[in-house]
């Protein structure tokens, strides 16, 4: 790998800005000062620098962050804040998107990556990855609701997937899903005559909101996380 496209990567600097370093002494590699931005490197196995500081080589990066009202889940957006507004510029420097997609005042889990082929698996419809969200509702839901949201109900020309509603009191309650399409909840209770008045995702697959994290705060999966995420991209 060209050592400006490692810097880049790993969010230390653009490639114009890495050959900068470079020529200012700033970079070295097994101890030496680098001569060229575009050295060829071994990531796993050279010792990096910059300002005297060592670069962690790291293929990937995977990020848990709590959504606040009013950002959209997007990479860049002309009009609207975006979730990558939350991150560090560095982090952002590494191409980081979020998997998969809430709705611009829907709160709580998204996960952002740059690991492009593992949120494709995460999010192809045959993996059947559950999503759990809490939410409120306009008004009481009946048991006969939660049998009809459960059994599939039509939101506009497409019939939604089994899916499993928890009531936690009239008009609140849990719902898991293994599909996402667009506003699919909202469409759900509106299919049911009713209306969606909070909605919080809490879990993607395995992996869970951390109760710890305050509304537009992130922090990196643990081991533990990442592990979880590749294997339900298994």
């Amino acid at each position: 790998m060209r050592l400006d496209k490692f810097l880049s990567n790993m969010g230390k600097a653009t490639r114009s800005e890495g050959g900068k370093l470079v020529r200012a002494g700033k970079v070295l590699v097994n101890g030496v000062p680098a001569k060229k931005s575009d050295m060829q490197i071994n990531p796993d196995k050279d010792e990096v620098l910059l300002n005297g500081v060592p670069v962690t080589y790291k293929k990937f990066t995977y990020i848990m962050l709590n959504k606040p009202e009013g950002y959209v889940s997007a990479t860049d957006d002309p009009n609207e804040k975006t979730v990558l507004d939350l991150v560090d510029p560095e982090d952002r420097r590494r191409g980081l998107f979020p998997c998969g997609r809430l709705d611009k005042n829907t709160l709580g889990l998204v996960i952002l990556t740059n690991d492009g082929e593992g949120a494709h698996r995460l999010l192809s419809p045959k993996h059947h990855v559950s999503k759990v969200y809490k939410f409120e509702a306009l008004s009481p839901i009946s048991q006969k609701d939660v049998e009809m949201l459960e059994g599939g109900v039509d939101i506009g020309g497409y019939v939604t997937k089994p899916c499993k509603v928890t009531l936690t009191g009239d008009t609140q309650g849990e719902i898991t899903l293994t599909e996402g399409k667009y506003h699919q909840i909202k469409r759900m209770l509106e299919a049911v005559d009713n209306k969606i008045t909070y909605l919080e995702r809490i879990s993607f697959g395995t992996i869970e909101l951390d109760p710890q994290l305050k509304r537009g705060e992130w922090r990196y999966l643990t081991q533990k996380e990442e592990e979880l995420f590749i294997k339900q991209n298994g």
